[in-house]
């Protein structure tokens, strides 16, 4: 991989591609500081600061800080993910969809369409819910948050924040057709990498105060390399099926016979899983965070990022999503018909119905493997939080998010390079057949 990312500089259509990631991304940061009107900005900073190490604290990492300043992207890019959330499920039970899932581009292009009205929908309820709730909600000294409360600071308030979700949608939306990697992702990546500089300075300055051992600090630093390597470790690790070909005479030349093999990933799902778990649990917690009603603040207070319930509700998300994407993105049976087709066959399994069981059945085992993989580096720093005071930023989630993407946008830009190389060699003439 390295020896292919030194070439980046020699192709000008990456080079184009990594720009206007870059820019864009830029935007959305930019973004992230661009106040709602209406709002006592010294009031909401008192609010979030007593809301440390709560579910509160969790959502605002995923919105890169935008809520703690209620910016014109404090929802962030969430209810695009639960909208996706809701139609990937639909699509199981409602035949309509489950027949444009298997139209390919125009069916794809048509459930991406419903996502963003689901978007934008999702984004009015919770735009509506917030500034309800702001209204009644004051400082640390007393002071309205909102202040101008009423219906019009309401409407504003729903069309400025649902204008700039579905405006990170569309960035999200470019981000992967013109730029490098998956664009949601690298929005979530990049809020997550724009808090860590603070981060960094807040836990030195509980060190300087005494607050925090410098042994510790270390301890903490050797803990996240080592989280660090495991999550390389696992993300590019796989399973190989073998693969045989049939000899086969065509004219007076025997082709084929060759042995190839069907990589199977360990975690095939990727950083979606705790992505959509987190989402999930998001989602309503940050509209009740701003609703006075007593039974749900205490469904919420249960719900804290270092509490069982919490933990034990995000890991059960993690593998039920683990399973539910590894199943809409690799079909077996899919995979045993194209075989099948081209005359390939696992040694020892019978073609058809047979190979498509057996590569199911490892396939199962695996994303167990990588579910369990999933909740424990997920889960496992939470308990760091709650018994060592650990700071929540340095939470399993945001760790394996800002690695998986990474790799992921490495190895596509890895692609790239090959791909160009593949072409370059084309040209050469230098992978041109003999002529008789």
């Amino acid at each position: 991989m390295a020896g292919g990312i030194q070439n980046i500089g020699r192709i000008p259509e990456l080079n184009r591609r990594i720009l206007i990631t870059i820019l864009l991304l830029a935007v959305y940061r930019i973004g992230v500081f661009i106040p709602t009107p209406g709002i006592d900005a010294q009031a909401l900073a008192g609010f979030f600061s007593q809301a440390k190490g709560t579910l509160l604290d969790f959502v605002v990492m995923f919105t890169g800080g935008a809520l703690a300043r209620f910016s014109v992207f404090a929802l962030g890019i969430m209810p695009y993910i639960s909208a996706s959330i809701i139609i990937q499920l639909l699509t199981v039970v409602i035949p309509h969809l489950e027949k444009l899932s298997k139209e390919g581009e125009s069916g794809r292009k048509q459930i991406v369409q419903y996502t963003r009205y689901g978007t934008i929908v999702l984004s009015i309820i919770q735009g509506l819910g917030i500034s309800i709730g702001l209204e009644s909600m004051k400082g640390p000294a007393g002071e309205l948050i909102v202040q101008t409360p009423g219906w019009e600071f309401r409407i504003m308030t729903v069309i400025t924040l649902t204008a700039g979700t579905a405006f990170i949608m569309w960035l999200g939306e470019q981000i992967t057709e013109r730029g490098i990697g998956n664009g949601i992702s690298l929005i979530i990546f990049a809020g997550i990498v724009a808090r860590f500089p603070t981060a960094i300075g807040h836990t030195f300055g509980l060190v300087k105060t005494g607050e925090m051992n410098f042994l510790f600090v270390l301890l903490l630093i050797a803990l996240m390399i080592g989280i660090i390597a495991f999550i390389i470790f696992v993300e590019l690790g796989q399973r190989r099926i073998q693969i045989q070909y049939p000899k086969r005479m065509v004219g007076r030349k025997m082709y084929g016979g060759q042995s190839t093999h069907l990589p199977l990933k360990i975690n095939s799902a990727g950083v979606i899983p705790p992505i959509f778990a987190s989402s999930l649990i998001i989602f309503p917690a940050t509209a009740v965070q701003f609703i006075n009603i007593p039974l749900l603040k205490s469904i919420s207070t249960s719900l804290n990022p270092t509490g069982v319930i919490y933990n034990i509700l995000y890991a059960a998300l993690i593998i039920f999503f683990a399973y539910f994407y590894t199943a809409i993105q690799f079909n077996p049976n899919d995979v045993a018909d194209n075989l099948k087709k081209y005359g390939g066959f696992v040694p020892g399994i019978r073609p058809g119905p047979n190979t498509a069981e057996y590569i199911d059945r490892i396939l199962t085992r695996l994303t167990l493997w990588g579910a369990i993989y999933l909740s424990l580096v997920c889960v496992m720093p939470s308990f760091l939080i709650g018994w060592w005071g650990v700071p929540f930023y340095f939470g399993g989630t945001s760790l394996l998010i800002v690695v998986g993407v990474a790799l992921d946008t490495a190895q596509q830009i890895e692609s790239h390079v090959l791909a160009r190389s593949y072409e370059g060699l084309l040209k050469s003439g230098r992978l041109k057949g003999r002529r008789g």
